[in-house]
């Protein structure tokens, strides 16, 4: 029995290794055609052409450089039609990804400004499971007419899949949306800048930053160490999400006005980030979401908005600065009444109004709660400037490390929260989304 079970371990990893050893590597450029041999030599002009060689294990290399994208793989077929202006819709396998990774010091910029067609669009619509985006610029995706909501720079229908590093903005809608399927992780993506000036419900009511609006029974989708800003409505909105989404170490700032000012948009909604609900209907068995150790500022409506969500959502070491509302807990009963629903742990919140529809939550060890004992000024913060958030990624994509609205050593909100269940140093955690 001992042989056998050796056996088949070394029969396993042999496997795995044949796998390993066989993953082939292909190369996409500006200047490329779908004629050669994609190499790196002579690569590949497209993504879809790569697509069509590349299979579970392999890493399609993108160089630097732009991608004008001028048609997409459909046509409309009418004024409410989709076109995909990229499809990838071929899978990987478990653990084994197929990688379209931008090419090691290089930026491929996809742009689909030039397209005309009369619709809405997906610049990339990524129909498939295990794959993973890396580095890619994704810009100008449009919207050709008022009878639609958005188009999308990213659209997702698959699951396990990675978005890593991108930079997704100026989109008539969404920068990055996922539309159903469970465990993707977006991770160090910037979305930003988007306006969608035609929507048929008001402009700038649906260009959001990120969104999740999957389908029950697809948990475990993430968004990490993202940043949203300039979106004309909101920057995370899980609103119509019927499974559990964690959003954590993730920014988001001025939300509601018309990209690079402070016009307001009075379709735009303007909140940093909206955890959930079905608009405005009670859902029974809704899930619960989480958002920690994330920041809201500047934001039009609220920074952190349970939005009639029927749940309470966790909301664990948040930063809520200058908001219209900074935390406005409003959600909804079985009976559609507005009831008001959250667990709050270890936030803070300062300038602007502090906390809406908050009476009754389960609220414990905030800045605002009486018992933790402290107070909120300038002086608890080393920096309260709001410029500069969008500077340089670090080397391996993670979020700058600024001294803004980080607390000062001499801060009482320092060792004033309570465990939950997240890393800390010292006695207790501190408030707020960096921990000292």
């Amino acid at each position: 029995m001992h042989t056998t079970h050796s056996l088949r371990f070394l029969g396993s990893l042999m496997l795995g290794f044949s796998a390993a050893a066989s993953a082939g590597t292909y190369y996409v450029a500006p200047g490329g055609s779908d004629t050669a041999a994609g190499t790196q030599a002579a690569p590949w002009k497209t993504l879809s052409r790569a697509q069509t060689s590349a299979v579970a294990g392999d890493t399609v290399y993108v160089r630097g450089g732009t991608y004008t994208i001028k048609t997409g793989v459909n046509s409309c077929a009418s004024q409410t039609d989709v076109v995909n202006a990229i499809l990838l819709n071929k899978s990987g396998a478990t653990s084994n990804p197929i990688k379209y990774w931008a090419y090691p010091g290089e930026t491929p910029v996809f742009d689909f400004s030039k397209m005309t067609d009369n619709c809405r669009v997906k610049g990339i619509n990524l129909s498939a499971s295990w794959v993973h985006l890396k580095g890619l610029e994704i810009k100008g995706v449009p919207q050709g007419n008022y009878l639609n909501h958005e188009s999308w720079g990213v659209w997702v229908n698959g699951s396990r899949n990675v978005l890593e590093q991108l930079n997704v903005h100026n989109i008539m809608g969404a920068g990055v949306f996922i539309q159903n399927g469970g465990y993707n992780l977006v991770l160090n993506t910037d979305s930003h800048d988007n306006y969608d000036p035609k929507t048929s419900n008001g402009a700038g009511q649906s260009a959001d930053g990120f969104g999740a609006h999957i389908k029950a029974s697809n948990p475990g989708n993430v968004f990490r160490g993202c940043r949203a800003w300039n979106n004309s409505d909101d920057g995370f909105d899980l609103i119509n999400a019927y499974s559990s989404v964690t959003i954590e170490d993730s920014w988001a700032w001025s939300h509601g006005y018309l990209p690079g000012t402070t016009a307001s948009l009075p379709a735009g909604n303007g909140n940093g980030f909206k955890i959930g609900g079905y608009g405005g209907v009670y859902v029974a068995g809704a899930p619960k979401h989480i958002v920690r150790k994330s920041v809201a500022f500047n934001n039009k409506a609220s920074g952190f908005y349970a939005n009639h969500h029927p749940v309470a959502n966790d909301y664990f070491n948040n930063t809520g600065y200058n908001n219209g509302i900074d935390f406005n807990l409003l959600g909804i009963d079985s009976s559609g009444a507005a009831v008001n629903l959250g667990t709050l742990r270890n936030n803070i919140a300062y300038k602007g109004s502090l906390l809406a529809n908050n009476a009754g939550v389960n609220t414990r060890y905030n800045s605002w709660d009486a018992a933790t004992g402290v107070s909120v000024s300038d002086a608890d913060f080393q920096s309260v400037s709001t410029s500069g958030w969008d500077a340089a990624r670090q080397s391996d994509g993670s979020l700058p490390v600024l001294s803004k609205l980080r607390l000062a050593s001499s801060s009482d909100l320092i060792n004033k929260g309570g465990d939950v269940g997240l890393s800390y140093t010292g006695s207790a955690p501190d408030l707020g989304a960096f921990e000292r």
